[in-house]
């Protein structure tokens, strides 16, 4: 089997191979925790999930190491931070784990490593006294900055000329820099504003200088496989390139070199015609989402474009989402006395849609064509029917998909008291119908559906849901 993935810097898509297969590295941008997360946040959270899901699959699990960082301190975070009278870490904590819950609702795996900024700040200013070291960066009123004229390839991520990428950018303008595209490594901090003590006066660091220290404190360089949002091209992964590459090159020089093998961005999530975003105030939070729909449904629906392309979040598409799962896992339940066995295909075929740059739609076509294959072989009782389950949540298991039992999915909305009571229906319908008393069980079925249930026969008797 082999990977392919499309490397933003190679403008293409290139077979995969790691540097070594015993230790596999992935490096996303995570979130700066100030408030909760919009669902335009975690669509990297769940492309990047099934890229390390697959990598699992492909290497073993103990062979991949996956960081996600946490911005921990920024003006946000110190914001907030001072309108509730509180330290940072009590805002940033607060934030995180709610983050990390909704991840966890959205069927994210928990990364190896989740480095915060705070945390790393040693090494932060390590870094910076090492690009310093190498006249490729420079004191000036208190700031440290980055030279970016001391990169030769700077700009060739992103693959846009200079002055063409500072006009679309907001960068900072400040008599200090030698050049317009020059940017902050460490910055005076204000008053008020949490401090740590460096060589270069008290201060805390800019935003993607901790990237850099952040990787290669908990993953060494080159990277495997670097991913994030398209909108991180440009400054943020342009600069890392710059500033990680440069800490390792020798005085003066022009360095080339390798700082991640691949580059990996997810396009923008839409709300209508414009990119979700808190400053357009178009959010919609994940945590308040979560509320009234099922995490998988959530994770279905981010899933359901290629992970390149813009995805469209609308109501219907969450709608399509829950029905497309409902459908497998009616499928499920009316296989439910089915074992998943035999020797089934999935190392060879039906993880070929993913190994294709990760085309979650087309692995999403390939689990329902499953589905339909099992229910088909579950109603003629067909030896094929194990093998072809055993396909089925093997796939689904490397997308985050089909993680609960069917009928917990079904009846999730009904409390302890509203299930027996409809259990004693089914039981009583049950018996009607086993008694031919044909009357009788249209009259249950009538009072269940009054209590908005839907009843489900299948070739191991009838189970229900709650329908929206």
């Amino acid at each position: 089997m082999s990977l392919s993935l499309y490397d933003t810097m190679a403008r293409k898509k290139r077979p995969f191979v790691p540097s070594d297969p015993r230790r596999v590295t992935m490096y996303v941008c995570g979130p700066t925790v100030y408030n909760y997360s919009h669902i335009g946040n975690f669509r990297p959270v769940v492309v990047f999930d099934v890229l390390f899901r697959l990598l699992r699959r492909l290497y073993g699990e103990d062979a991949v190491l996956y960081a996600a960082n946490v911005t921990d301190v920024d003006d946000k975070i110190n914001a907030k931070a001072a309108d509730e009278g509180v330290p940072i870490s009590a805002i940033t904590d607060r934030y995180l784990a709610a983050y990390n819950a909704d991840a966890a609702a959205l069927g994210a795996l928990m990364p190896t490593a989740q480095p915060r900024a705070t945390q790393t700040m040693e090494a932060i200013i390590a870094m910076i006294g090492r690009l310093v070291h190498n006249n490729s960066a420079y004191a000036a009123e208190g700031h440290v900055l980055f030279n970016t004229q001391a990169f030769g390839d700077y700009g060739r991520l992103s693959g846009r000329p200079l002055d063409e990428m500072i006009a679309g950018a907001r960068v900072e303008v400040a008599p200090y820099k030698q050049h317009p595209a020059d940017f902050v490594l460490w910055k005076p901090s204000k008053p008020g504003e949490p401090i740590w003590e460096s060589p270069w006066g008290p201060g805390r660091p800019g935003w993607h200088i901790e990237c850099s220290a952040m990787i290669e404190q908990e993953l060494g360089l080159p990277i495997d496989i670097h991913g994030g949002g398209i909108d991180l091209v440009f400054p943020h992964h342009e600069n890392e390139l710059a500033q990680g590459i440069c800490a390792h090159s020798s005085e003066g020089g022009h360095p080339h070199g390798t700082y991640a093998h691949f580059w990996l961005h997810n396009g923008f999530l839409n709300m209508g015609e414009e990119k979700m975003s808190k400053s357009l105030g178009n959010v919609t939070l994940a945590h308040d989402l979560l509320k009234q729909t099922p995490g998988e449904a959530i994770r279905w629906a981010l899933l359901a474009a290629h992970y390149r392309q813009p995805l469209a979040w609308t109501d219907d598409a969450l709608n399509q989402a829950r029905n497309s799962l409902d459908h497998l896992y009616g499928v499920l339940g009316r296989a439910r006395h089915i074992a998943a066995g035999g020797s089934g295909a999935l190392l060879e075929d039906q993880l070929e849609p993913l190994l294709d740059d990760v085309n979650t739609p087309a692995a999403m076509a390939q689990l329902k064509k499953l589905a339909t294959d099992l229910d088909a072989a579950v109603r003629k009782d067909a030896p094929s029917a194990p093998a072809i389950k055993q396909d089925l949540m093997a796939l689904a298991e490397v997308m985050g998909f089909l993680q609960a039992d069917p009928q917990v999915w079904f009846q999730g909305g009904a409390d302890e008291g509203l299930k027996g009571k409809i259990d004693g229906l089914i039981s009583a319908r049950d018996a009607a119908r086993a008694a031919k008393d044909w009357v009788e069980a249209d009259r249950i079925r009538a009072e269940l559906t009054a209590m908005n249930v839907e009843v489900m026969d299948g070739p191991a008797g009838a189970t229900w849901r709650i329908k929206e």
